[in-house]
């Protein structure tokens, strides 16, 4: 409708002075007139002038007052011939009403304020209200009234944008429908010899196209493994998700009635429920240690029992690979070792800004003669200044297979606290004689999560905004290709 009536009306006349008049002698609306003129004027039908000029809508307080009446009319509504109590009448209006109506009609001499406040005129003209009807229904107002309403701020100013209107190049009475594909039906009936095809734009830019992006967590743990790498770990094969709670809980000396071992901490498997094979021998030991101590420890003096052992379940830590891989270093003439393990755990936990049920570990340890816990220290502050957090505290833990053990602190920026990241100690020899190493050979080692450490380089302070179904994608995208300053 709109496009027909530019089309027709420039037929016979040379140009269309004014869209916003043109739209409105027409009962057309001007909006959807501009989109027409757009259109027409990118295929060249039309050439088009831009028209700015500054008109005036109504505030809300504006849009309230045109219907209402100004506050001085009403106030002057209120007042009855025979006059009012100043008290009475403040009872009648609203008190910003009264306030400015008051100070309003006071200032236009209608009343007299008193404590009794009375006309001072018969008759008043609403000359606000009638001037904001005059601007709603687009007309313009007088400049004295222009400046009093926005003094007001019954009013603001608005920039108006149409366009003045000319045949194009390209003009017709009637647009003409382009093509845009060239047809199997179009070659078959031959009527492609007679189609206007849309004029291709080798400058128009194509969408977005969508590339992978790394995962913040994908990123530090590349960067982490690189970081063992030049400290001369080496990998660990932690592929299997499942592990038996004799190697999770049993081979590190954790007591079968440790509450971590219970359904509410741990995801134990249905099926398959149990584990078949584990080597007999070590077995043997390892129940050995657990009731009656060896190696200058009592031990735990319980039942120990087989069947609990057996058990599968979803891996706590990856702490059970590691008591796996020195298990097979103990079979073999001792050699040290590094090794080092960034792969996924599970604990039954209740999900909050800082702990997740699904995260994934880190571990390292070195295994060789005469170490300390002073080289675990050492180690632990070489191993955090590559990742750019040298500002660590150590405080003394609790760990069933690790003596001396110690939690590793380092400061959140976000959080403007200390944040646990990790835990760290020294295997025990409960642990590590039943496997076979050597009485002076020490391991030491450490695990944290990846998710702590790439909270802090991220600055993100909600471990649910990183990892789980409510990450935000642009985050993913947006996030640096590489973090700066980590060796």
């Amino acid at each position: 409708m709109e496009e027909e009536a530019i089309l027709s009306y420039l037929e016979s006349h040379e140009e269309i002075a004014d869209s916003g008049q043109f739209a409105a002698e027409r009962g057309l609306d001007h909006d959807k007139v501009v989109n027409v003129i757009k259109s027409l004027h990118g295929y060249r039908y039309i050439d088009v002038q831009d028209i700015k000029r500054e008109t005036w809508v109504l505030t809300e307080e504006g849009h309230t007052y045109a219907v209402a009446g100004s506050p001085e009319m009403q106030l002057f509504l209120a007042i009855p011939p025979e006059g009012i109590s100043r008290e009475e009448l403040q009872k009648k209006l609203d008190p910003a009403i009264f306030k400015i109506g008051s100070s309003q009609a006071a200032k236009n001499k209608w009343l007299d304020m008193g404590k009794q406040i009375s006309r001072k005129v018969q008759h008043a003209e609403d000359r606000v209200k009638n001037v904001l009807v005059q601007i709603k229904d687009g007309k313009d107002p007088e400049a004295e009234d222009v400046k009093a309403l926005k003094t007001r701020k019954l009013i603001a100013p608005q920039i108006w944008k149409g366009y003045s209107v000319k045949k194009g190049p390209n003009y017709a009475p009637k647009r003409k429908k382009v093509a845009t594909d060239l047809t199997r039906e179009n070659m078959q009936r031959g009527d492609w010899k007679d189609l206007e095809f849309k004029e291709y734009n080798f400058c128009a830019k194509g969408q977005p196209a969508e590339g992978g992006h790394l995962h913040p967590l994908l990123k530090v743990s590349q960067q982490l493994k690189m970081i063992f790498l030049q400290m001369g770990f080496e990998e660990m094969p932690t592929n299997n998700f499942v592990e038996s709670s004799f190697w999770n809980f049993d081979a590190l000396f954790q007591p079968q009635q440790h509450p971590a071992r219970d359904s509410h901490d741990t995801f134990f498997l249905r099926a398959p429920s149990t584990i078949k094979q584990l080597p007999e021998d070590y077995v043997e030991r390892v129940k050995e240690i657990h009731e009656s101590g060896g190696y200058g420890s009592r031990g735990y003096a319980y039942e120990w029992r087989r069947d609990e052992a057996n058990k599968n379940l979803l891996r706590t830590h990856t702490t059970a690979v590691s008591s796996q891989m020195l298990y097979l270093l103990a079979r073999n003439p001792f050699q040290s070792k590094k090794y080092f393990s960034i792969d996924r755990v599970f604990r039954n936990e209740a999900v909050d800004r800082t702990h997740l049920a699904e995260f994934h570990q880190i571990e390292g340890l070195v295994c060789d003669r005469g170490l300390t816990l002073g080289d675990l220290i050492g180690v632990l502050h070489d191993f955090f200044s590559r990742l750019g957090m040298s500002n660590l505290r150590f405080k003394p833990a609790y760990n069933p297979y690790t003596e001396p053990s110690m939690e590793i602190f380092s400061y959140h920026e976000g959080f403007k606290k200390w944040v646990e990241i990790g835990n760290s100690g020294m295997f025990r020899p409960e642990m590590l004689r039943p496997m076979g190493l050597p009485e002076d050979v020490r391991v030491i080692a450490w695990g944290l999560s990846l998710e702590r450490p790439t909270m802090i380089l991220y600055g993100i302070d909600n471990i649910r905004d990183l990892f789980g179904h409510k990450v935000d994608l642009g985050l993913i995208k947006r996030n640096p290709i590489c973090r700066l300053g980590i060796a």
